[in-house]
């Protein structure tokens, strides 16, 4: 999925038109490529929208690595500990209530990141370890009252000692989830035979459903805003299981289209039925063709529960009306019901699609093709209903391998990246195998008991979590937004995962991760990480940041203006700080040009790191193994 920032265009002198053909041809190759901003000769020809390539060829010509000053990076105040950049409550005043606007992604600018080291609470020591961590946590190291008193009553988690417990309640299921599940999985037999194994939980309280699915073999993200609840999702990974900060609002989520088996809301008070069901149509976009979305709570059940809801059992049943209206004009189908539990199933082929939406005054209409059902990075909600491409069909719920089978077959959807195919996807699978295997050599704790919680920061077709599937482990899989789009293979596989951005903070808290992995991550994006070289600068260009390229033979300068939110190398590498547990580790795997300027930042925010051979012992490219300290503030609250 490609970022759409602009390129400056390269007009040709019209005195060219009086040189001949041979020069003429350069200068409409120039032009040609108006967003790539290409800068012709007869002696370079260097492709401006590939910065890369010109890194690339600097650093092979160069013997030396990238050397940068060393810098100590000072502490943050003691309560910045449990600080979310792109989701700070201290900045919502700045943005609107309307669809609680309030709570997305918003990131600050420049000038107001912090280039500091985030403290961990007093008292933190290393999490319980899996699978004691799903039952019980260290107060100390996620210390809220407020939601223990709240919600102590539905058996979310209470306080006793020096631990949080979680008995596994909810507010629809206070007598356990398990039984919960159970009568779910009555309902829906699918999710006993391997046939589901992603999942995804709007509203996930502390994450207690995604929890009990881990032993049933289906994999789940939690999702949950940043809200009065207070750290639902810092309790979720503190316990070891999948969870994201996020809120169906008025941006995509963060997934690719067809992406998940299952959705589930229980009563997580989001308004399905208003603002034209734009939050149901969202749900419908990630999940796939033939898959389950699962509600509990308002208005399922209302002949029984409306006394408790504060409303009228005509008003109950006029909503639940509404939203089955809704769910078929959706091309859904109520697959079953009991009790409290309500189940649709999204359409598997597009017959349903071809006799709704070909009345041009349905609601909702079909989505037109000029918005990309992937696109998912700031991309604004539609109220319209994204149709899955007729091409899909053996990612469908009733056709797709089921689970383990699926981990290790090609996704058809590998044709629709680029240089993607079966033999590609075979090779990155093998691949992945040989590094993991030298990763436990380099690392044993990898494999062990001392790591759960790992992100994968920019996976190509989630290789790396396939090689440790059999591990004690989850992996969150991040695909860049600047990369090509390979997350849909990776949810065919049966993995999750999410895109992003590393040039701005994760949707996660601080601590949340054991292990962190980078794959050249610096090198294949080098065009957006400053220093990159000698021969590319810093430059302020009418107010933007931008770059200024030097082509020697060429004797000249090549502007490019880049977004003001321009990556920083430094601030990769403290975001990986923030977000990496005291004790943790980060694998590190780039080319040797830029191994020791990372290693001088780690050293910088108190991590000690060892540079190691790949499995192949070839010098262009090296392993860093760093380890995080353990360390307390000596900073007083100052925010």
């Amino acid at each position: 999925m490609k970022h759409k920032d602009g390129k400056p265009v390269s007009h040709p002198d019209k005195k060219s038109r009086a040189v001949p053909m041979a020069i003429m041809f350069v200068v409409l190759c120039g032009f040609s490529f108006y967003l790539g901003g290409i800068y012709c000769t007869e002696k370079d020809k260097i492709e401006a929208k590939d910065v890369a390539k010109v890194v690339s060829s600097s650093k092979e010509s160069s013997t030396a690595p990238l050397q940068i000053k060393p810098t100590a990076f000072p502490e943050c105040s003691s309560d910045y500990q449990d600080y979310t950049p792109c989701t700070d409550p201290k900045r919502w005043k700045k943005y609107g209530n309307h669809r609680l606007t309030f709570m997305e992604r918003h990131c600050p600018p420049v000038f107001e990141r912090k280039q500091c080291l985030i403290p961990p609470p007093d008292g933190y020591k290393p999490p319980i370890k899996w699978p004691k961590s799903r039952d019980q946590c260290w107060y100390r190291n996620v210390p809220y009252d407020w939601i223990n008193k709240q919600k102590s009553n539905q058996n979310w988690l209470r306080k006793e000692g020096d631990k949080f417990l979680f008995p596994g309640g909810g507010t629809m299921f206070p007598r356990g989830v398990g039984a919960y599940v159970d009568l779910m999985q009555d309902l829906i037999p699918e999710m006993k035979d391997g046939t589901i194994r992603t999942a995804i939980d709007t509203g996930c309280g502390v994450a207690s459903w995604g929890g009990d699915l881990l032993d049933r073999g289906i994999l789940t993200v939690s999702l949950a805003p940043r809200d009065n609840h207070e750290a639902q999702v810092q309790f979720a990974l503190e316990r070891g299981i999948p969870a994201i900060l996020g809120i169906i609002s008025t941006q995509r989520l963060p997934f690719p289209s067809n992406a998940f088996d299952m959705a589930h809301c229980s009563r997580c008070l989001i308004p399905w039925t208003e603002f034209g069901g734009i939050y149901l149509l969202e749900v419908h976009r990630i999940l796939r063709p033939g898959g389950f979305w699962v509600l509990s709570g308002p208005p399922v059940n209302y002949e029984n529960r409306w006394r408790g809801w504060n409303t009228t059992v005509e008003e109950q049943k006029s909503d639940y009306d509404k939203l089955q209206e809704l769910l078929t004009s959706m091309c859904f189908k109520l697959y079953d019901k009991k009790d409290d539990i309500a189940v649709w199933q999204k359409a598997s082929d597009n017959n349903c699609y071809s006799k709704k939406l070909a009345n041009t005054d349905a609601y909702p209409p079909k989505c037109d093709d000029s918005l990309e059902p992937d696109s998912a990075w700031y991309t604004p909600l539609r109220p319209c209903v994204v149709v899955p491409s007729p091409k899909i069909k053996k990612s469908v719920m009733e056709s797709i391998p089921k689970w383990p089978e699926r981990l290790h077959v090609t996704p058809e959807r590998i044709s629709d990246i680029p240089g993607g195919s079966a033999s590609v996807f075979k090779h990155d699978d093998s691949k992945w195998k040989i590094r993991a295997k030298h990763y436990k050599k380099l690392l044993p704790a990898l494999g062990s008991d001392k790591i759960r919680n790992i992100m994968d920061m920019n996976t190509v077709y989630g290789g790396f979590a396939a090689a440790v599937i059999d591990d004690p482990l989850w992996v969150m899989n991040v695909v860049s937004s600047y990369a090509a789009n390979t997350l849909p293979v990776v949810f065919d596989r049966g993995l999750i995962g999410t895109f992003h951005d590393w040039c701005e903070a994760f949707s996660t808290y601080p601590r949340t991760y054991d292990l962190l992995h980078l794959d050249g991550l610096f090198t294949a994006e080098s065009q957006r990480y400053k220093p990159l070289s000698d021969m590319i600068k810093q430059t302020e260009m009418h107010g933007t940041v931008g770059l200024t390229i030097y082509l020697p033979s060429a004797g000249v300068e090549k502007s490019i203006p880049l977004p003001a939110s321009q990556c920083d190398m430094k601030n990769v590498l403290l975001e990986m700080d923030r977000i990496l547990r005291p004790t943790g580790y980060a694998v590190i795997r780039e080319s040797s040009y830029f191994v020791d300027a990372i290693s001088t930042i780690a050293k910088g925010m108190r991590w000690s790191c060892r540079k190691e051979n790949t499995e192949y012992g070839v010098e262009k490219e090296k392993i860093l193994i760093c380890q995080k300290k353990l360390w307390y503030s000596s900073n007083q609250s100052s925010r």
